[in-house]
Formats: structure tokens, sequence, C-alpha cells
């Protein structure tokens, strides 16, 4: 294994990257580094992100510098304001026995002038977002005629993002002769295309493989119904009590959703994505890095240039429609050398999706099942043991405070006083699971891949007036022909049932009623709080299933007596009242 020296970086560099603690360069750096130096060619790189990249290019970068010159001499594009500010960080790191060198960030969302004032004091280095960069050319207040290296970071990410006019406008104001390296995860060809048009003889360098995810990640899968998936959600990060993970959703709405949902149960969440101020993203951010969040619900532009280490988890709540894009997801784990999994929770309907992943990464997705009650519980167990077992005691100050609480306890057996202890930490857990229902999703093509005899047809899936195991199945006088809809129970039950969350099942919608699953325990408390609410002027009834009662005249029966009531006009009251709901 080589070291820095022999890579050739200069004393000064080592000595602030050894403080930093850099023992040995990685990969990328040592396939980067000695060509930046010593050789006149240009670089692509293709490496995740996590990978080394920024002390790959930092380096050689600072000590091909004339810190005498007070001229932009380097300038570093990247996608977002975060990988901006992180690279920017980075640089001055390296650089802390560099008193003369300045390195600058320049992005949106910060004042401007402040930025315009600090060029005019003169900087090295310019690391900037490619927006307000080309507002600075703009406005007269950077020179690039003096730059003799440019990198691109995240070129793929650009491309992504809508940068591509911007990037060329930018490259056809830097000298000709100037080095250039691009750096991206993935090769797309309008990527290799800017290779080709802006660049000198560019020599490749591969970490890994092109358009792969990194070697230390294992990719697994659990598959469930659609309404399962925030239940599959939870029970995985329930199963990991240590998680540090960041959860992908496809939209804002979703992803907000999600967020909510778990901060409601108790778990230390926030959601980021482009919907929240500057200020709101930095706060969300700031706290993630440090630890206080364990779970990050994003989107996949909001989380662009989040650099977060010792990440345990990427869940990927459904797949997204670009291969690149999980590429990206699942590299943000598994960096410098640590092991990281990449979850995705998906519905029948995406195995394909999951297929062409694998075939373009090279990697398979292990099928896991959807972790059991008891194993969660367990695992849970051993955590509070470990945690017991690891706390700092200080024994001076606790000392004065044992003989009371000894005495307190005194008739308590070491088992039971054991048990309390847990109880204490476990009963809402303990309530949370009992009598869960098993949620992994089954079919003829997965009891194949599992190469497992086909299981008899459940009484629950046979007929639908049957619960699931361990839920009770609401019925209620309301269906699609009333407007009644998924989204109006969810919204009654999180609102007008009195108490804890409730959580739903499986919902089958009906012309003139609805069944619907809840957990044993809660069903007596939702019937007796749907009774007799008012959805759109229709009085809502609801009972616990009877699966002998065929409820489809049951519902015909109430309707007929509604109308005769009505002087047969309910159809144009239920539309009247729809027509007006839609009002507020």
């Amino acid at each position: 294994m080589k070291t820095f020296e022999e890579l050739g970086v200069r004393g000064d560099l080592r000595k602030a990257i050894e403080e930093m603690g850099f023992e040995h360069p990685m990969p990328v750096q040592e396939k980067v580094i000695p060509h930046l130096l010593n050789e006149d060619g240009d670089v692509v790189a293709l490496a995740q992100t996590g990978t080394g990249k920024t002390a790959a290019f930092g380096l050689p970068v600072l000590q091909r510098l004339n810190p005498s010159a007070n001229v932009p001499q380097a300038l570093i594009i990247a996608p977002t304001r975060e990988l901006c500010l992180q690279i920017g960080s980075d640089l001055a790191d390296f650089s802390k026995y560099m008193p003369a060198v300045r390195v600058l960030p320049v992005y949106g969302g910060s004042s401007i002038e402040s930025q315009i004032r600090s060029l005019r004091q003169g900087v090295q280095v310019i690391v900037a977002t490619p927006g307000r960069l080309l507002d600075l050319m703009k406005r007269g207040v950077v020179d690039l005629s003096n730059v003799h290296t440019v990198i691109l970071d995240e070129a793929d990410e650009m491309l992504n993002m809508g940068f591509i006019d911007d990037i060329n406008d930018i490259l056809s104001h830097v000298p000709d002769d100037r080095k250039m390296l691009l750096f991206s995860a993935t090769m797309p060809n309008e990527i290799a295309k800017i290779a080709k048009r802006y660049m000198h003889d560019p020599q490749e360098f591969v970490v890994g493989e092109k358009n792969t995810g990194s070697g230390n990640v294992r990719h697994v899968y659990y598959m469930v119904h659609a309404r399962d998936k925030y239940l599959a959600l939870k029970r995985i990060a329930d199963d990991t009590p240590n998680i540090y993970g960041i959860i992908f959703c496809r939209t804002r709405k979703d992803t907000q959703e999600i967020a909510d949902r778990l901060i409601q149960d108790g778990y230390n969440a926030d959601s980021l994505h482009g919907e929240l101020s500057q200020a709101q993203r930095d706060q969300v951010m700031k706290k993630f890095r440090d630890g206080v969040l364990s779970l990050l619900v994003a989107t996949d532009v909001a989380a662009r240039g989040l650099d977060v280490s010792n990440l345990t988890h990427v869940i990927n709540y459904g797949l997204p429609d670009d291969i690149a894009t999980y590429t990206h997801r699942s590299g943000r784990t598994g960096r410098a050398g640590k092991t990281g999994i990449s979850v995705a929770i998906i519905h029948s309907r995406e195995r394909n999706k999951l297929r062409d992943i694998e075939k373009k990464i090279g990697k398979t997705f292990e099928r896991k099942e959807v972790p059991t009650p008891e194993h969660i519980i367990e695992k849970q167990l051993y955590n509070l043991a470990d945690r017991i077992e690891r706390v700092k005691v200080d024994d001076e100050e606790i000392a004065k405070y044992i003989p009371g609480v000894s005495r307190k306890l005194c008739w308590l057996s070491q088992e039971d006083l054991l048990k309390r202890v847990v109880s204490l930490e476990f009963n809402r857990l303990l309530e949370y699971y009992k009598d869960a229902p098993v949620i992994d999703f089954i079919d003829e093509k997965t009891k194949k891949e599992k190469k497992e005899p086909a299981r008899p047809r459940t009484a629950a899936e046979k007929d639908r007036r049957t619960a699931d195991r361990g839920m009770a199945r609401i019925y209620v006088n309301a269906g699609k022909n009333d407007g009644f809809y998924a989204g109006n129970l969810i919204d009654i039950l999180n609102h007008a049932i009195h108490g804890a969350r409730v959580d739903v099942g499986r919902i089958d919608l009906m012309p003139g009623y609805s069944l619907f699953d809840v957990k044993k325990s809660d069903a007596r408390r939702v019937v007796d709080g749907m009774t007799g609410l008012d959805f759109v002027g229709h009085k809502l009834y609801a009972e616990i299933a009877d699966p002998e009662k065929d409820y489809s005249r049951a519902s015909r029966r109430k309707r007929d007596s509604k109308e005769d009531k009505n002087g047969g006009s309910f159809d144009k009251f239920i539309k009247k009242g729809k027509k007006g709901s839609r009002k507020h």
C-alpha cells in the first residue's frame, strides 16, 4: 500500500491531512493524485460519493496553486449548495498550513453581496454551484482567465438537475489549455459528450465498475402489498435499534407524509424536500449530521450534496424510475471501507424494475421476509441489555441515591426487578405488536423464487368479509358510490377517532359499503367512533363485520330506506354534498 508521500503530496498538505486522520490513500486517490501532479492529460474518474474524491482532486489542486497570485486559479463546480459547502470546508482543512491560500464557496441562497466582497479581496480557489457562478460572471466580478484547473464534481447529478446548458456556458469562458477533471458516479451519454467536447486526451479511471454501486453495500428487498409499505418500514426500523439512515420517497407529498407518521409514532425522524426554506433545510441537515435524527425522509433532489458518514441504511420507499438514481441512493452508505445496507420496499408490480436494476448494477438483491414481532422484540431486548451493560456510571454521584432506591425496591427479587425494567421500556412495543399480522406478499412467483411448497389459501384470501390474522374486520355503510374512498377513511380515523392512532390493514371499497381491517384492540373504539358521524350528508353506521352476513343486501336496504325518507333524492343529496365539500 502506497503512502501520500509516495504519491507526491507535499509536506505541508500531508501534515494537515494526517491531523485529520488520513493514514493511507484510498484507491481513487492512488490513481488520480499522481496523474494530476505529473501528467498533462485530463481525467474522467468514475467513482461513488464517499470514496475519497475530494482529497483526490483537492490535494493536487492546492499543491499546484501559486499562493502569491490573488486570482482564481482553480474552479470546482458542484450541483448543490450542500456539496459546495462540504468541498469548501474540506479544502480549507487540507490547506491549514497554507495561510496565503483562500478558498471561497459561492452558491445560491446566501448573500451575493458578501460573496462579491470576498471575490474582490482575492481568492485562488472558487467552489461554485452553476447558477450562482453564472450570475457572478454576468456581473463581471469573476474572471476565469487565469484558471488552470477545472473540476466537475458529481457531473451526472448536474445533468439530472438540468445544468447542462450552464456547464457549457461556464466552460466556454475558461482557457483552452486548462486541466480538467470530471468526477461522476455514472457515465450517461451527455456526460460523455461534455468529455469529448471540452477535454483533452482524457484518461479514464474507474473505481469499482462503471454504473455500479459500492461493493460494500448489501442490496436487499422486502415485498409487501402497497398498503403495507409503511408497516414494513416501521418493522425494518424497529428491527435495527441503532439505525441511522435515509428513506427516499418519490414525491414531496410522500416525503412529508411518511416523516409526519414516523414522528407521530415516536421515531427521531424529519423530512427534507424542496418546499422547505433554506433555513429549514439547514436545520434538518444539522440535526441529522449531529445524530439527533436517526431517520431522514428525503426526495432525491433535496438530498443531493448531503454528505453524511456512517449511514447504516438507505431505504427505498419504492424504486426510482432512473437506475442511476438508485445507484446514487445506495452509494450514500457503505462508504470509506464501511459496510451498509440498501433496502427496497416494493410491491409485486415493481418486481420487473428490481430485475432491471440488478442487471444494470451487476448485483443480486436478497429477498428478505419482513421482521416478525418476535424477532423485533428480541432484537430490542438485546439492545437494551447492551445499553445497560455499557452505560457509563458515575459511582461517586450516584452512590448517595442508591440506599433510598434500594429501600424502595428491596421487596423485589432480581427477576422481578429485571422484568419491570424491561416492561418499562417495552410495554408500548409489546402492545403494538400483539397479534400483528404477517405482511409479506406471497404469490405463485414468490413461492417459485423461494422454492417453497404452495401454502393453502387462507380464509381471508377466500372471503373479503374475513379479517387478516390478528385483525378485526369493520363494516361501514359508505362506499364508492357515496364518494367514500381510502383517503376519506384514513382521514376519519386520524381525526375523528379518539385515543391512540389507528393502524389500518386491508381495505375493500364496494359501491355501497366498505370493509377494512384494524387491530382487534382498536375495533370497538373505531365502531363507536364512526357510528353516527356525518359524511357529506350521509350518516355513517359501523359494526364489526360478520363473515356470514351479506352486506351488499344490507347496504341496499339502508340505501332504499334513505331514499324513501328523502323523497327518492338520496343520490342528488350526496352529489350536492360532494360538490359543496370541494369548496372548503
